[in-house]
């Protein structure tokens, strides 16, 4: 592939992971692998298009299973769960949710999956207690 049609894709697909989706920091090491295949052209070392490809592939692969996880974390912090901030809170469940079970519920204007983590059913209409919250998933547990 041509040196400057390396340089557009991979500035695309850290365009799009930064202000349109969010792919939990995916498309941002594929984009700086295609960035990476053209800063190698630009010191001079050539290559055919295979290797380039592979050369794009294994930098991409490599740099998402090595450091994706420990960079999106560091940036993104609390914001993906609110951690133990919400441990404790009250939060009303619609339906009968035996011990283990799973159902949506709503908490602070958004709609999280909540799993029952005490020996108890929760009854239907009763409110629980959020004994953690992981991404936008609850363990709630009947108080007391």
């Amino acid at each position: 592939m041509v040196w400057w049609l390396w340089m557009i894709v991979g500035l695309a697909l850290l365009s799009l992971e930064m202000f349109a989706i969010d792919a939990q920091f995916y498309l941002v090491f594929i984009g700086l692998g295609a960035m990476v295949v053209r800063m190698v052209e630009l010191i001079g070392i050539d290559m055919p298009s295979w290797a380039e490809w592979v050369l794009f592939g294994a930098l991409s692969l490599i740099a998402m299973f090595t450091i994706r996880r420990q960079i999106y974390e560091k940036l993104r912090g609390q914001a993906v769960g609110l951690g133990e901030q919400g441990a404790g809170d009250p939060v009303q469940i619609a339906e009968a949710l035996p011990p283990g079970g799973s159902c949506r519920t709503e908490y602070r204007g958004s709609v999280w999956t909540a799993t029952n983590v005490g020996p108890d059913t929760i009854p239907p209409g009763a409110t629980a207690v959020i004994d953690a919250i992981e991404g936008l998933h609850l363990r709630v547990r009947l108080p007391g």
